[in-house]
């Protein structure tokens, strides 16, 4: 088995101290930081996605499968910035105002970054105008609005709304998800895509940003 493998089959069993030895253990033996990222670290949590979609896995394997992959990321970053490899692209991720919920959002932020995906994550009961500061000063790609209650599922029209004032509607990809939303909620208010779980919104995320 290849010491990439190995990080992949590590990181899926979530064993974080490992994973940081094997990542520093690669750098040593002159592997490049983009290959261990891409076919070790992104390679593992591409599986964790692929499992957790079909149910094989679950939240806390994800969360302690991410744990793994950032104890390896943080041993490779000063050597990524160097090759001056980046990530794929840049979303704004956060639950819309009124809406304390974040478990979901949190899971869809580290499926993101298991795809190579830079986010800023604005927490939650985030206002229209957080979200258009955000894409203003990060220069993100996309929008992500999360919401779990039907009370506050219509603050993603806002939001987008806010853009189209702005004249900055066309610029930006919206994605919409949570418990109560769905594909004609998202074709309603003017969203652009809606992804049923953590998965598939990296998934959606990583083919926008890539195509």
């Amino acid at each position: 088995m290849s010491i990439l493998q190995e990080i992949s089959e590590n990181l899926q069993k979530g064993k974080a101290n490992v994973v940081a030895e094997l990542v520093q253990k690669a750098l040593d033996d002159s592997h490049k930081p983009e290959d261990i990222l891409n076919d070790g670290l992104l390679a593992g949590m591409d599986i964790i996605g692929e499992k957790f979609k079909t149910n094989d896995v679950y939240v806390p394997e994800v969360l302690i499968a991410a744990r793994a992959m950032n104890s390896g990321v943080a041993v490779l970053k000063p050597h990524l910035v160097k090759s001056g490899v980046k990530p794929i692209g840049k979303v704004a991720i956060g639950t819309v105002k009124g809406d304390q919920h974040d478990i979901g959002k949190n899971l869809v932020r580290l499926m993101l970054e298991g795809k190579g995906v830079e986010v800023i994550d604005l927490g939650a009961n985030v206002s229209a105008e957080k979200f258009y500061d955000a894409y203003k000063q990060e220069g993100v790609q996309i929008v992500a609005c999360s919401s779990l209650l039907t009370t506050t599922m219509n603050e993603m029209k806002n939001v987008i709304d806010l853009f189209t004032e702005k004249g900055d509607r066309e610029k930006v990809v919206f994605m919409v998800g949570g418990a109560p939303i769905t594909e004609n909620f998202c074709k309603a208010i003017g969203a652009d895509y809606y992804a049923e779980d953590a998965a598939t919104a990296a998934d959606l995320a990583k083919q926008i940003l890539t195509s």
